[in-house]
């Protein structure tokens, strides 16, 4: 059973079983958000689910950024993701053709960040997220 189903810009249907959230900046003791600690918290996340999704591929959504008027620091100008980091399982049918549709399925894993605490689900996904080019990014696997 699935947590959520959400449709791709290109008509296909993935099925979200597995999702990881925390907050962007939980943690974070010192310093100010800006590029070098987003990217550091890119490359954290992508090694998490890397760990926990071992045969499945990882994609990153390109997070937005907010760039508040306040003064840059050291780092450069302070940069904002949002507020929630989220790693999700996602499982469809097979990418090709010639498997037999009852015997496998497609699988990737996506990291990507949200403003709130909603389950991403159907055509009110984020357009980022319903933008997964699934065909190209995610991998054939038997039952």
């Amino acid at each position: 059973m699935s947590l959520s189903r959400i449709a791709l810009s290109s008509g296909r249907s993935i099925e979200l079983i597995e999702l990881r959230m925390s907050s962007a900046y939980g943690g974070m003791l010192e310093g100010y958000p800006c590029r070098p600690v987003n990217d550091m918290k890119v490359r954290s996340l992508q090694r998490q689910a890397e760990r926990a999704f071992p045969a499945t591929p990882v994609h990153v959504v390109p997070p937005s950024h907010e760039y508040p008027d306040q003064t840059a620091g050291a780092f450069g100008p302070v940069e904002v993701l949002p507020s929630v980091a989220c790693i999700g399982a996602f499982r469809s049918t097979a990418v090709a053709s010639a498997l037999d549709p009852v015997l496998h399925r497609s699988a990737l894993t996506v990291i990507w960040f949200q403003t709130g605490l909603d389950v991403p689900s159907g055509k009110g996904a984020d357009l980022a997220l319903r933008s997964i080019r699934w065909e190209e990014l995610a991998q054939d696997y038997e039952l």
